[in-house]
């Protein structure tokens, strides 16, 4: 199921932004020669499929992609426009770095693009865990919004 976020409701999160500095993250998009590595990364992380879609988001100028690194070293990444217009993901941090809001952070940062990018709302695709987004930006589900985009897709 596809979630939707209204965008004009959205608030930076000071608490969240020091929390980042205190643990030495970086969120920001990432540099053309760092645009292989980074697929590469996803894909080992997260599988070829998400490492294609992060591929078309680093192809945009600039890109639809933030990353969150750690003394200079990826631990996660965010990617929105990838699959459609105003759609947020796919987005993921590594396992040893979960739980001190680093998704989160990655979150804001592309929902706040896609406002800037002048869109009143994002949608969530295939939602996976959705009490996390309810909770960090007050998504709500689309009634009869499965199968969605991602409908008829190629299986490996």
């Amino acid at each position: 199921m596809d979630y939707l976020v209204n965008l004009s409701v959205l608030e930076p999160n000071a608490d969240l932004t020091a929390r980042m500095k205190d643990l030495g993250v970086t969120i920001r998009r990432p540099l053309a020669p760092e645009a292989k590595l980074v697929t590469k990364w996803v894909a080992e992380e997260f599988g070829d499929g998400w490492a294609s879609e992060t591929a078309v988001a680093l192809t945009r100028q600039p890109p639809t992609c933030f990353i969150a690194t750690r003394d200079q070293r990826l631990v996660g990444f965010a990617c929105h426009e990838s699959i459609a217009r105003s759609f947020f993901g796919p987005t993921g941090v590594e396992e040893g770095s979960r739980g001190l809001g680093i998704g989160h952070a990655l979150l804001l940062a592309s929902l706040f693009d896609l406002k800037t990018m002048g869109y009143g709302y994002a949608v969530i695709g295939d939602v996976g865990p959705a009490a996390f987004y309810e909770k960090a930006v007050g998504a709500m589900p689309i009634p009869n919004s499965a199968p969605g985009v991602y409908a008829g897709m190629l299986r490996t």
